[in-house]
């Protein structure tokens, strides 16, 4: 008689033969015996044993179709193609609006450019509600075409730039659904001649949605850049935003801890405002680096609204220094991803 015992021992000894416990054979176990008692035991055993073998097969089932629904999956995903012209490509994002990313992704382009001026650096704005570069960079007017028929960047301080800000009225609000969002992302992507480019520097919109995961998903990122202030709410969506790179297999280079400190230009004394090393800790709960501080000072935003980034227009500042190290910072996290 196959038993109760038999079976768990055979489970825990490393997984059941299913021929063991098939329906033919429960059918000779239901036959075997006219002794009621005997009977009995047999059915409790058998009907055991087959649900048993039911579990069994619904967890097979189960695993088989997750594999066929990963496989479908991979079908249904676009796949990666290089922009043209482009070495490597970071995206700077946030889950928030409002932490200064824009600010960072322009003097992060420009930083790269001025700790190496060997090395050629663009700057894409994919924030279609609300482009920034244009003002940041102190750009205005339309792309010319070039003999192809692709856009021509805009060029200021060495960095082309490319936004939706150029196509549209400068006061114009952008009011599209999602298919024509993702239509002008792709023109920006691939109907734009870059040139020869060591470094794609893209301003993301705040979030994680569709811009985000289009872009992930249709060019290869070389890795993504967190930008965050200290505080508690900020920290909350730049979290969001790190799972969701790591989701689409995009490396996290780091966080820039942005607004850090606020210095009084009269007496120097430092203040926290939004908090104290709020993106450190979250760095180290990630198990990603911390890139840099950027320190909430006047100078930064004053240049930035000029459009006169400080790492051009103050070069010798702190602020600037700053923003040199995060650039440095973000170099040396390329090459170990890469090796």
């Amino acid at each position: 008689m196959l038993t109760r015992t038999k079976l768990v021992s055979g489970s825990s000894a490393g997984g059941m033969n299913m021929a063991q416990c098939s329906y033919s054979r429960m059918s000779r176990l239901l036959r075997r015996s006219a002794d009621g008692t005997s009977a009995l035991r047999d059915v409790q055993h058998g009907a055991w044993c087959c649900a048993y073998f039911k579990r069994c097969q619904r967890s097979v089932d189960s695993k088989a179709l997750q594999e066929r629904q990963r496989q479908q999956m991979a079908k249904g995903l676009p796949k990666q193609k290089p922009i043209s012209g482009v070495k490597q490509v970071i995206v700077v994002a946030s889950g928030k609006g409002g932490v200064g990313k824009s600010t960072t992704a322009v003097n992060l382009a420009l930083g790269l450019t001025a700790n190496d001026p060997s090395k050629s650096v663009g700057l894409l704005d994919a924030d279609i509600y609300g482009p920034s570069i244009p003002k940041l960079m102190n750009l205005k007017g339309n792309p010319e075409l070039s003999d192809n028929n692709l856009m021509m960047p805009l060029t200021n301080y060495g960095i082309p730039c490319m936004s939706m800000g150029f196509l549209v009225d400068e006061v114009a609000p952008i009011v599209w659904r999602g298919l024509m969002v993702m239509s002008a992302l792709e023109k920006l992507l691939r109907q734009v001649n870059w040139g020869s480019l060591d470094y794609l520097v893209v301003d993301m919109p705040p979030g994680t949605g569709d811009v985000q995961l289009s872009i992930s998903q249709n060019i290869p990122v070389a890795g993504a850049v967190i930008v965050s202030t200290p505080q508690d709410i900020a920290l909350l969506d730049a979290r969001r935003g790190a799972e969701m790179f790591k989701k689409v297999n995009v490396p996290v280079l780091g966080l820039v801890q942005n607004m850090s400190v606020f210095q009084c230009p009269n007496c120097q004394h430092q203040t926290h405002i939004f908090g104290l090393d709020g993106a450190r800790t979250l760095a180290q709960t990630l198990g990603v680096q911390l890139l840099g501080d950027i320190p909430l000072h006047l100078n930064i935003r004053e240049t930035s609204d000029r459009g006169q980034p400080v790492v051009v227009s103050s070069p010798d500042s702190p602020e600037a220094e700053a923003y040199r190290k995060v650039a440095s910072a973000v170099v040396r996290r390329l090459q170990e991803v890469n090796s």
